[in-house]
């Protein structure tokens, strides 16, 4: 197999020609050069060849983590390599049938080493078996397992280790068999009496009867007909479970168990681990793999955690964490080992967003703004409404970041109907009466259509209208030269994008709202300077950083309806300073919300009906486009159908889904707005920012599928007007969870209660209910615990501000360690 040198060259040349600004490859170049690497290794037989690709750091390479000069320095260094690596593979192919030469006369010269903070040796990780090698190199796990633990993420031996059980059942209890209660996980000590085999139910299993000095007990094991030649007569035996009791006598019931020996129990005795499973793996066979690992390799574990901080926050060492999150001595153990664990997942995500934000604000100079000026003041007066004293607090956070010559890195939360987007609007007039360009970025079109009408009418009552189409208007005497307004979404015809996307190039184009289709490669600024994103938990930190390199460090504006409480905000975007809107303007009446049983259907339906012959609107969401045999929700298109036709056949009904062209989701929406239509069944595609004042009934349907902020958000399409308006929410089968749910959202109308109300009902996992793109996974944190939250970042705090770049000495496994974790993210992002 030969070593492909033609896409990496292609690849670097690109690279360098957009300037070493790692954006050629979706994930950054550090992905790309893991996988090309990896392939190129199988092909590599030589040690000195090996040691010119440790040199060059492409086993672990951290492009990343360099500055633009460094970048220039490894990209030409490896460019220089690879037409050696072709002359020695065309050399081997000539001497495949002749004695190969000696090495000398076939290796390339010397290359230049780049920057290698914190590598391994490639020969030495190579050569020996390390805790960053495959699992197959340990005893018992054929190329056939490995494949089933693959499934679960797991392709290392430190993906075995930290592939921790999901729960431990109590074992531990251990208790004489006249102790034995019904219904409890209970442990004893019984030698076998006999055992022999049975056909309860006519399948086959054993039967055993078993004792102690207190008395005797049945065991029967369904489907286990082995059993019985395994458990001798006077064999001793360990026995965990539950007993039930048949026909008046005590039994286990296949109940965990093993034989009594010298050594650590694994399956009985303690608290045993349970972990997940794929088709092919055993819960037995697991646990009893992963005791042996855990005892083998725990200790191989380089402890990363500084001293200090491990010192200050009453840290387990990293080995016996890792050790006890297995196989815990005891429940004290057990959570020393998940706090140590977590407070590493939690101080890990923070340094890497400091990190992130430090280079993104030091790592060129931002561009600062005069923010007085008189366009600004305009506009603010024209507005048909005061601001509310937060959202001029707001204002005048971001005025202040504006004027910095670091680029601003800030995130805006408010309310659903708050008013972040006047506050936005006024940041991107001030960008464009500095000769900056704006771009303002929605997650869906539906959205960015309406922030592009919106703010063209709020503009349109200040400033004469000069032009005007589908995706572009211009305004004249707000500024002294004229404002253009672009819309950039997908659905635009080529021809009219093309022409777009001229004009945003060659600086006509000031203001530029759309969707992902504004990061796409062919879409260039002639000088962006200020970068607005919307509902920022739609986009990951990837799609934030590409749009922040489509201009020279513009500063940054991200905003977000999903209420999140402070700390966890700052953890989850440490990369970004926090504003809050924590006003609603006047006249936003309190949402009615009640939470509906199957039978009160059709009462929600007379409600809607009598609300829509009062001249009211109703929206009504569907968990799905089109029906499943997998998940049983209500379908959007089925829905409308069966309303239609069965329901509401006297009334003008519209259904939206994010599958429609988006020319049929404009007519819809206009129908709706303008209210030729009175009901609008919709997928949740009109989650975020939909506004139709005269509408004041949602009704949610499976509403046990969403989360609670996606049904805050939900409500929040209702109640825009002066008119009470109702949020009524349908569940057939509700889990425990989320019934609990659903309580909170009737009861709670604070969106900021809601978020720590969702906290406490998730546990660990991302917040948003689909992991953010581009931050690690949490395994063990669980984000309601705001105490571990608050310590983390403190200590990353601390840290950061002595050693921002880790490079005291004591600080390097740390640092080797960040890398790992963020690069590996990398890859499964």
């Amino acid at each position: 197999m030969s070593i492909d040198t033609s896409s990496i060259r292609k690849i670097l040349e690109f690279e360098r020609k957009k300037g070493y600004a790692d954006s050629v490859v979706v994930g950054g170049l550090d992905r790309f050069l893991a996988n090309w690497s990896g392939k190129a290794l199988e092909s590599v037989t030589d040690r000195k060849l090996l040691a010119r690709f440790r040199k060059l750091g492409l086993i672990t390479p951290n492009y990343a983590l360099l500055n633009p000069q460094q970048r220039k320095e490894w990209i030409e260094a490896v460019l220089a390599f690879l037409p050696e690596i072709e002359k020695i593979e065309a050399e081997a192919a000539e001497n495949k049938t002749s004695k190969p030469e000696s090495p000398s006369k076939t290796m390339p010269q010397e290359v230049p080493a780049w920057p290698s903070r914190n590598r391994k040796s490639v020969v030495s990780a190579l050569s020996r078996p390390s805790i960053d090698s495959p699992v197959t190199i340990i005893s018992g796990i054929s190329t056939r397992l490995a494949e089933k633990f693959e499934k679960l993420g797991v392709r290392t031996v430190r993906d075995l280790l930290y592939f921790f059980p999901h729960r431990h059942l109590d074992y531990s209890q251990r208790k004489t068999i006249s102790q034995l209660v019904e219904g409890e996980e209970q442990t004893i000590i019984a030698n076998v009496w006999e055992a022999h085999l049975s056909t309860p139910g006519g399948r086959r299993s054993t039967e055993a009867t078993v004792g102690d000095e207190t008395g005797n007990v049945r065991i029967i094991w369904f489907n286990n007909p082995y059993l019985a030649k395994r458990l001798a007569p006077n064999s001793k035996i360990v026995i965990s479970g539950k007993v039930s009791v048949f026909r008046g006598q005590r039994v286990f019931e296949s109940p965990e168990w093993e034989f009594v020996e010298d050594k650590d129990t694994v399956h009985t005795g303690r608290l045993v681990p349970v972990y997940s499973l794929t088709e092919g793996l055993h819960p037995r066979q697991v646990r009893q793999l992963m005791k042996r690992v855990v005892d083998q390799w725990a200790g191989q574990l380089e402890d990363f955690l500084p001293a200090a901080v491990r010192q200050r926050c009453k840290l387990l060492g990293l080995p016996e964490a890792v050790s006890q999150a297995h196989y815990p001595e005891n429940a004290t153990s057990k959570d020393s080992a998940r706090v140590r664990l977590a407070f590493d997942e939690l101080f890990l995500l923070q340094l890497g967003v400091l990190g992130k934000k430090r280079e993104w604000q030091e790592s060129q100079p931002g561009n600062p703004f005069n923010v007085e000026v008189p366009g600004l003041d305009t506009f603010l007066k024209s507005l048909p409404f005061t601001l509310t004293s937060a959202q001029q607090r707001v204002l005048k956070e971001l005025l202040a970041d504006l004027r910095r010559e670091k680029a601003m890195s800030r995130l805006l939360q408010g309310e659903v109907g708050s008013g972040k987007t006047i506050v936005a609007t006024a940041a991107l007039l001030v960008a464009a009466a500095n000769g900056f360009q704006g771009a303002f970025m929605a997650p869906t079109e539906i959205l960015a259509e309406q922030h592009f009408s919106g703010i063209c009418q709020l503009l349109s009552a200040v400033a004469s209208q000069t032009e005007a189409d589908d995706c572009l208007r211009s305004f004249s005497g707000l500024l002294p030269r004229p404002l253009t307004v672009a819309l950039l979404v997908g659905d635009v015809r080529q021809v009219k994008k093309r022409g777009l996307q001229k004009r945003i190039l060659d600086g006509e184009v000031d203001i530029v709202i759309g969707t992902h289709a504004i990061i796409q490669k062919a879409v260039e600024f002639h000088r962006l300077g200020l970068a607005v994103i919307d509902e920022q938990h739609r986009f990951g930190v990837e799609q934030r950083a590409i749009l922040r390199q489509k201009g020279a460090n513009p500063h940054l504006l991200v905003m977000t309806a999903t209420p999140i409480p402070r700390t966890l905000a700052l953890t989850l975007f440490g990369d970004l300073d926090l504003s809050v809107i924590d006003e609603l303007p006047p006249g936003r009446q309190t949402i009615k919300t009640k939470w509906l049983r199957p039978e009160q259907r059709e009462s929600a339906y007379s409600f809607m009906r009598k609300q829509v012959g009062l001249g009211r609107q109703a929206f009504i969401i569907c968990p799905l486009v089109e029906e499943s045999d997998a998940v049983q929700a209500k379908a959007a298109t089925a829905e409308y159908e069966r309303l239609s036709s069965e329901v509401f056949p006297d009334l003008r009904l519209g259904l939206l889904h994010g599958r429609m062209s988006g020319k049929d989701k404009d007519e819809v929406m206009r129908l709706f707005r303008c209210g030729e239509l009175d009901i609008l069944v919709s997928t949740p595609v009109v989650e975020v920012g939909i506004d139709v004042p005269n509408a004041t009934v949602m009704l949610v349907e499976s509403a046990d599928r969403f989360g609670l902020s996606q049904l805050h958000q939900f409500r929040g399409r209702v109640g825009r007007g002066t008119e009470q308006s109702y949020c009524m929410l349908l569940a057939e089968n509700p889990s425990e969870v989320s019934s609990q749910r659903l309580g909170a959202i009737e009861n709670i109308q604070n969106g900021f209660a809601l978020a720590e109300e969702d906290l406490k009902l998730r546990g660990p996992g991302d917040f948003f209910g689909t992991r953010q793109s581009g931050l690690p996974d949490l395994r063990m944190a669980k984000l309601s615990d705001i105490a571990l939250l608050e310590l983390a970042r403190k200590e990353a705090i601390k840290l950061f501000e002595v050693d921002p770049l880790l490079e005291k000495r004591e600080h390097r496994p740390l640092a080797k360690e960040l890398v790992r974790v963020w690069h590996k993210e990398a890859e499964m992002s």
